[in-house]
Protein backbone atom coordinates (compact mmCIF):
# COMPACT_ATOMS: atom_id res chain seq x y z
CA UNK A 1 0.00 0.00 0.00
CA UNK A 2 2.95 2.74 0.78
CA UNK A 3 4.46 1.59 -2.26
CA UNK A 4 1.54 2.64 -4.52
CA UNK A 5 1.10 5.90 -2.35
CA UNK A 6 4.91 6.74 -3.28
CA UNK A 7 4.45 5.78 -6.65
CA UNK A 8 1.25 7.88 -7.24
CA UNK A 9 3.54 10.98 -5.27
CA UNK A 10 6.44 10.21 -7.89
CA UNK A 11 3.85 10.41 -10.77
CA UNK A 12 2.10 13.29 -9.30
CA UNK A 13 5.68 15.07 -8.72
CA UNK A 14 7.12 14.46 -12.45
CA UNK A 15 3.60 15.70 -13.86
CA UNK A 16 3.89 19.07 -11.62
CA UNK A 17 7.35 19.14 -12.93
CA UNK A 18 6.62 18.56 -16.56
CA UNK A 19 3.93 21.38 -16.11
CA UNK A 20 6.29 23.49 -14.14
CA UNK A 21 8.84 23.50 -17.21
CA UNK A 22 6.18 24.23 -19.84
CA UNK A 23 4.65 26.89 -18.13
CA UNK A 24 8.66 28.42 -16.88
CA UNK A 25 9.72 28.24 -20.96
CA UNK A 26 6.02 30.25 -21.78
CA UNK A 27 7.15 33.52 -19.39
CA UNK A 28 9.69 35.95 -20.22
CA UNK A 29 10.21 39.41 -18.03
CA UNK A 30 10.86 42.60 -19.72
CA UNK A 31 12.82 44.80 -17.38
CA UNK A 32 12.28 48.40 -16.70
CA UNK A 33 13.42 50.99 -19.55
CA UNK A 34 13.67 47.65 -22.18
CA UNK A 35 11.28 46.35 -24.28
CA UNK A 36 10.70 43.32 -26.58
CA UNK A 37 10.04 42.37 -30.11
CA UNK A 38 8.49 38.93 -30.68
CA UNK A 39 10.30 36.43 -33.35
CA UNK A 40 7.76 33.91 -34.61
CA UNK A 41 9.25 30.64 -36.24
CA UNK A 42 6.53 30.83 -38.71
CA UNK A 43 5.08 34.54 -38.52
CA UNK A 44 8.85 36.48 -38.83
CA UNK A 45 8.95 39.23 -36.66
CA UNK A 46 5.78 40.67 -35.12
CA UNK A 47 5.00 44.45 -35.17
CA UNK A 48 4.37 44.68 -31.57
CA UNK A 49 6.72 45.81 -29.29
CA UNK A 50 6.32 44.56 -25.74
CA UNK A 51 6.45 47.21 -22.83
CA UNK A 52 7.88 46.51 -19.35
CA UNK A 53 6.74 43.02 -17.37
CA UNK A 54 6.40 39.40 -17.72
CA UNK A 55 4.19 38.45 -20.56
CA UNK A 56 3.43 34.87 -22.09
CA UNK A 57 4.70 33.37 -25.48
CA UNK A 58 4.21 30.05 -27.15
CA UNK A 59 7.60 28.04 -26.29
CA UNK A 60 9.45 27.21 -28.92
CA UNK A 61 7.41 29.08 -31.39
CA UNK A 62 8.41 32.34 -30.28
CA UNK A 63 11.28 33.69 -28.69
CA UNK A 64 11.57 37.48 -27.36
CA UNK A 65 14.73 40.10 -28.66
CA UNK A 66 15.47 42.34 -25.68
CA UNK A 67 16.26 46.06 -26.50
CA UNK A 68 17.52 48.16 -24.26
CA UNK A 69 15.56 51.98 -24.44
CA UNK A 70 17.63 53.61 -22.09
CA UNK A 71 20.23 56.53 -23.58
CA UNK A 72 23.60 54.63 -23.95
CA UNK A 73 27.04 56.59 -24.58
CA UNK A 74 28.97 55.65 -27.69
CA UNK A 75 32.76 57.07 -28.59
CA UNK A 76 33.24 57.17 -32.47
CA UNK A 77 36.38 57.83 -33.61
CA UNK A 78 36.77 59.07 -37.40
CA UNK A 79 39.41 60.15 -39.80
CA UNK A 80 38.55 63.22 -42.14
CA UNK A 81 39.52 65.94 -44.14
CA UNK A 82 39.50 68.91 -44.35
CA UNK A 83 39.43 71.74 -46.81
CA UNK A 84 42.94 71.71 -47.11
CA UNK A 85 43.79 68.39 -47.20
CA UNK A 86 44.74 67.45 -43.87
CA UNK A 87 43.99 64.68 -41.74
CA UNK A 88 42.10 64.88 -39.07
CA UNK A 89 41.14 62.49 -36.14
CA UNK A 90 37.93 63.23 -34.29
CA UNK A 91 36.41 61.40 -31.93
CA UNK A 92 32.42 62.17 -31.11
CA UNK A 93 30.80 60.84 -27.71
CA UNK A 94 26.92 60.33 -28.49
CA UNK A 95 24.28 59.67 -26.30
CA UNK A 96 21.61 57.58 -28.42
CA UNK A 97 18.16 54.62 -27.92
CA UNK A 98 15.84 53.50 -30.20
CA UNK A 99 12.84 54.51 -30.99
CA UNK A 100 10.97 52.04 -29.11
CA UNK A 101 7.51 52.12 -31.81
CA UNK A 102 10.65 51.43 -34.57
CA UNK A 103 11.86 48.58 -33.00
CA UNK A 104 10.43 45.70 -35.42
CA UNK A 105 11.81 48.20 -38.24
CA UNK A 106 15.37 48.36 -37.06
CA UNK A 107 15.94 44.33 -35.75
CA UNK A 108 14.71 43.42 -39.79
CA UNK A 109 16.72 46.27 -41.21
CA UNK A 110 19.40 46.33 -39.19
CA UNK A 111 19.56 43.60 -36.44
CA UNK A 112 20.39 43.99 -32.24
CA UNK A 113 23.67 45.04 -32.91
CA UNK A 114 21.96 48.01 -34.88
CA UNK A 115 24.54 50.79 -32.99
CA UNK A 116 27.74 49.59 -34.47
CA UNK A 117 26.13 49.28 -38.04
CA UNK A 118 24.55 52.74 -38.40
CA UNK A 119 26.34 55.71 -35.75
CA UNK A 120 30.17 54.72 -37.45
CA UNK A 121 29.09 54.85 -41.08
CA UNK A 122 26.80 57.98 -40.38
CA UNK A 123 29.14 59.66 -38.42
CA UNK A 124 31.74 59.77 -41.18
CA UNK A 125 29.15 60.86 -43.90
CA UNK A 126 28.34 64.06 -41.64
CA UNK A 127 31.69 64.80 -40.92
CA UNK A 128 33.34 66.77 -43.49
CA UNK A 129 33.46 70.47 -43.53
CA UNK A 130 36.07 72.98 -42.02
CA UNK A 131 37.02 72.35 -38.69
CA UNK A 132 40.26 74.43 -38.04
CA UNK A 133 38.66 77.84 -37.22
CA UNK A 134 35.17 76.97 -36.97
CA UNK A 135 34.73 74.32 -33.86
CA UNK A 136 31.85 75.48 -32.07
CA UNK A 137 29.31 76.09 -35.03
CA UNK A 138 31.04 73.17 -36.92
CA UNK A 139 30.08 70.84 -33.75
CA UNK A 140 26.54 72.20 -33.57
CA UNK A 141 26.24 71.82 -37.37
CA UNK A 142 27.25 68.20 -37.29
CA UNK A 143 25.39 67.72 -34.04
CA UNK A 144 21.62 68.76 -35.99
CA UNK A 145 22.77 66.72 -39.13
CA UNK A 146 23.55 63.43 -37.45
CA UNK A 147 20.47 63.53 -35.24
CA UNK A 148 18.54 64.17 -38.11
CA UNK A 149 20.37 61.42 -39.79
CA UNK A 150 19.98 58.96 -37.08
CA UNK A 151 15.92 59.91 -37.21
CA UNK A 152 15.92 58.20 -40.12
CA UNK A 153 17.34 54.65 -38.89
CA UNK A 154 14.71 55.14 -35.57
CA UNK A 155 17.40 56.25 -33.24
CA UNK A 156 17.29 59.05 -30.97
CA UNK A 157 20.42 61.23 -30.29
CA UNK A 158 20.36 62.61 -26.68
CA UNK A 159 23.43 64.56 -26.80
CA UNK A 160 26.53 64.68 -29.43
CA UNK A 161 29.84 66.26 -28.52
CA UNK A 162 33.60 66.74 -30.37
CA UNK A 163 35.73 64.87 -27.41
CA UNK A 164 38.52 64.79 -29.00
CA UNK A 165 40.16 66.68 -32.56
CA UNK A 166 43.95 66.13 -33.64
CA UNK A 167 45.42 67.51 -36.90
CA UNK A 168 47.41 65.11 -38.93
CA UNK A 169 51.33 65.06 -38.58
CA UNK A 170 52.16 67.45 -41.14
CA UNK A 171 49.89 69.52 -40.19
CA UNK A 172 50.73 69.76 -36.54
CA UNK A 173 54.18 69.87 -37.59
CA UNK A 174 53.69 73.02 -39.90
CA UNK A 175 52.21 75.07 -37.32
CA UNK A 176 55.35 74.05 -35.11
CA UNK A 177 57.82 75.43 -37.97
CA UNK A 178 56.11 77.95 -38.21
CA UNK A 179 55.70 79.17 -34.74
CA UNK A 180 59.30 78.59 -34.24
CA UNK A 181 59.91 80.98 -37.10
CA UNK A 182 58.00 83.89 -35.38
Amino acid sequence: MAAKVFESIGKFGLALAVAGGVVNSALYNVDAGHRAVIFDRFRGVQDIVVGEGTHFLIPWVQKPIIFDCRSWPRNVPVITGSKDLQNVNITLRILFRPVASQLPRIFISMGEDYDERVLPSITTEILKGELITQRELVSRQVSDDLTERAATFGLILDDVSLTHLTFGKEFTEAVEAKQKSL
